[in-house]
Formats: structure tokens, sequence, C-alpha cells
């Protein structure tokens, strides 16, 4: 029986022994490392009664990790498909083990699905899931921080979320790339807005009963401190980067065609941003309650249906709208740097009717994401800064979907607007 699970290169191996007195969950009899993500470490893990999804959280912060835990519970009882944790035998989710936090989940079978697997019709129950994810979480979070964030507008979310909606049939606003944003910066919800989180496109690991009181110190804080409105990238900080870069790639020995693309890359970003720079949005738009990191290496499904949204660490409150945006240009993204179209305005009708956001919402979160887009090299930062090589392989799709989505700004706001 294996009483420590040891994967390659990996310092800490989980006290399984300790941890499992913890939880009705048998003994262990296999352990095996799953694809180490960036938040946290995971292992597929078989005892005498089961199979599970034992996560090591490197966030020290245990009152956060139970407000996620306390988070999807409730959102199961909605019908959204997550996989909540298992309480121990003292009714808590959060293990602490030798000073680590850890959380033991069922296994959910499964596989990701990026949006060239899907069909039309599952793209749009892919944006009806999100929206249902944002309305149900503005629900249940309402509940724990005492109605600090509006009601969703989308009405009563239904057992069962609707993810087979139809898409609703808005009025679309008109789409031109050369209006100044800062003379329209979108629709508001009567509370303020607040700065875009962490690039959700970076590689990661897959994985009525709301209580009417916070039950935690975590879920007793106000997210209003959060909803701060933050300015957008400026582009002078972002041509500092560029020359940082730049240098850093001249620096390069021995010079490879990673260094060539990045200084082409880089210096064609120069270009774009100097002809556009009077386009900077002014802030970020209006905000609620969102998973964070939501794309395909977050999302399980069994067969043709979503079976479980993984890796809630990430929960906040964030422009719900651009997380919409953010993620249809994770999953829609093709190997040229181009958006499936077709597929992204089916995802985004369904996602407007299940979140209950208009055209115009949309509209305007698809400016601010792409400005944020034209100014974040965190791929060629992670390359060129720490050595991580990680996600150089998406570096191509993602640094040419700037350049075309710049030139074809126009369609793709219609996208998501019509």
């Amino acid at each position: 029986m294996p009483r420590s699970c040891v994967p390659p290169l990996v310092l800490h191996a989980p006290p399984l022994g300790a941890l499992l007195r913890r939880y009705a969950a048998g003994t262990a009899l296999t352990c095996e490392p799953v694809d180490e993500g960036l938040l946290n470490r995971g292992y597929r893990l078989r005892t005498t009664r089961g199979r599970y999804f034992l996560k090591h959280h490197f966030d020290p912060d245990t009152a956060s990790i139970a407000r996620q835990h306390r988070a999807t519970e409730r959102l199961a009882d909605l019908g959204v498909p997550v996989a909540p944790p298992l309480p121990g035998h003292d009714g808590r989710t959060v293990a602490v083990v030798g000073g680590h936090a850890y959380a033991l989940h069922p296994w959910i079978d499964g596989r990701h699905r990026h949006g060239a697997q899907l069909t039309p019709g599952q793209c749009g129950r892919l944006g009806a899931l999100l929206g249902v994810v944002h309305a149900s979480l503005e629900q249940v979070m309402r509940a724990a921080h005492g109605e600090l964030l509006p009601p969703a507008r989308g009405g009563h979310v239904p057992r069962g979320l609707g993810v087979n909606a139809p898409a609703g049939g808005e009025t679309p606003p008109t789409c031109d790339p050369r209006r100044d944003p800062r003379r329209d910066p979108g629709p508001t919800r009567g509370h303020a807005p607040e700065g875009r989180s962490a690039p959700s496109e970076r590689p990661a690991r897959a994985a009525a009963a709301a209580p009417a009181e916070p039950t935690t110190a975590a879920e007793r804080t106000s997210p209003v401190e959060a909803a701060v409105p933050a300015a957008s990238p400026d582009p002078a900080d972002t041509f500092v980067l560029i020359e940082d870069l730049l240098a850093r790639v001249r620096r390069h020995r021995p010079a490879d065609s990673f260094d060539e693309l990045a200084r082409h890359r880089l210096l064609e970003r120069r270009t774009l941003l100097e002809r556009h720079a009077d386009r900077r949005p002014p802030h970020s738009g209006p905000v609620g309650w969102v998973h964070g990191d939501f794309h395909p290496f977050n999302l399980l499904y069994r067969g043709d249906a979503p079976a479980a949204i993984v890796d809630w660490d990430r929960l906040g409150v964030q422009p719900r709208a651009e997380e919409a945006v953010r993620a249809a240009a994770i999953f829609f993204v093709r190997p040229d740097g181009t958006l499936d179209l077709p597929k992204a305005r089916q995802y985004a009708r369904a996602y407007r009717r299940a979140a209950g956001a208009t055209p115009s919402e949309l509209a305007a979160a698809v400016h601010r994401v792409w400005w944020e887009r034209l100014n974040d090299f965190w791929m060629l930062r992670w390359h060129y800064e720490r050595g991580d090589t990680r996600a150089d392989s998406q570096f191509p799709a993602a640094s040419a979907l700037a350049v075309w989505w710049t030139r074809d700004y126009e369609a793709v706001c219609g996208a998501f607007a019509d």
C-alpha cells in the first residue's frame, strides 16, 4: 500500500496515510501525478473504496479555498456540472497536513474538447453553460455576501440550467472599429467595474441550496473592494516592455526559430499599438462573480455533454462579458491565429440569453479583450524572463490572433453582438 505519491522532480509528496485518515475514502492502492498545473498539483488516487482526485493547493489561504468549495457545492445544488470536494470526518473540505493544504474530489471520467471538436449546436450549449455559471454564481454568492451585488438580469435560473435553450433574438449594436471607445464605454450594471485578471488562456491542468448567511471568514469578506475601476493597459508601458523583450531576444544564444518569430511579432505589435493607441478603452466593464479561468483544459466532457467544470481557484469578481469573450478566443482559435467566427456566434448568442447580457455589453467586451491582447506578452515573458517554455507551443497562434483580430475587428465584434 503506498503511503505517499512521489512524482518526478517534485520535492513534496502528499502524506496519503495522514490524509486518508481524515476521510471515509479507504486505503490508498495507487497514486499517480497528473499533468502539473500552474496553480496547484494533482494526483489520480485509487483506494479500496474508489477513485479520487487529490488536489494539493499551493495557495496557503485555506479560507479562500473553503469559499471556492462552498461555491461549487451550491452550484451543484443548482445543477451546474461541477465536482465539489468531499468532506472529511470533521465536515471540513480542506485538510491541512504538514503545513500543506489538500482537497479530495471524486474522480470525473471525461476528456477535454477544443472548439474544433464541437458542433455548432455544442458551441451554443458551451456558451449557455458559461452564461448559466455566471447567473448561478451571482445567485449563490449574493446569498453568501448579503446581496452586495445586484440580481442577474437573466432572471431565475431553473434546475436543469436551460443549456439547450435556443439563442435569443437581440438587436445588435453597430460595431465600428474606428470609434473611440472612451466616448462609448458600454453599459453598466450599477456597480463598479474592475481590472482584468491574469490571462486565462495560459496552460493549465484540468479537474435553491445556498445558505442565507455566510459561514466562513472568507465568505464574510465583501467583494466590493475587488470591484474597483481599473485602467486598461497603458501602451506607454507596453512600448517599454517591447523594447526590453527585443533586447532579450537579441541576447539569446544560440538564436533559433522562436527568437525569429518573437522579434517579428514584437515589431509588428509595436506598429499596431502606435497606429491604434487612441483606441484605448478607459477601464474594464461591468462585473460579477466568474469562474476566472474558463478554457478547454478546465472543462471535462463525457460523450457530447459537459461533465464537470474544474479548477475554481480564480473564482472572483471580474468583468463577466470579458470572461465570455476571452474564453471564446481560446476555445475557437485556429492554428493559423484566426477565430472560427460562425462557432463563436453560436456560442455568444447562447451566452447572452443565459447570462442576460446585451449585445452592446459583448461588443464592449470584445473591444477591451482585443486591447488586452494587443498589450499582452505573457508567453514571451515566461520564455525570456523565466526560462519557462510551457507556453511556447501556443505562441504562434496566440500572437497571430492579435494581428488578425485588429484587421478583422468589425467581423469579430459582429460575431459576438449579432
